[in-house]
């Protein structure tokens, strides 16, 4: 267990945060900037989304079914 001593400054640094919640500047908040995908698998989910729709047209247009 920490000592006494380092107990009573945690607090003391506590308590002096408290009331200044809601008050952080705004270079102390950190920025998420992560993409939750990357720009190489986009590009694949896409090509490989819209290649199949061009294929799928192509295929009712040249055997001559109505959609």
């Amino acid at each position: 267990m920490p000592s006494a001593q380092t107990m009573k400054l945690r607090s003391q640094n506590y308590q002096g945060n408290v009331h200044k919640q809601g008050k952080v500047p705004k270079s102390l908040i950190k920025k998420e900037e992560n993409l939750p995908v990357g720009p190489i698998l986009l590009g694949v989910f896409l090509f490989v989304v819209v290649g199949s729709a061009l294929f799928q047209i192509l295929n009712v247009a040249s055997s001559g079914q109505e959609i």
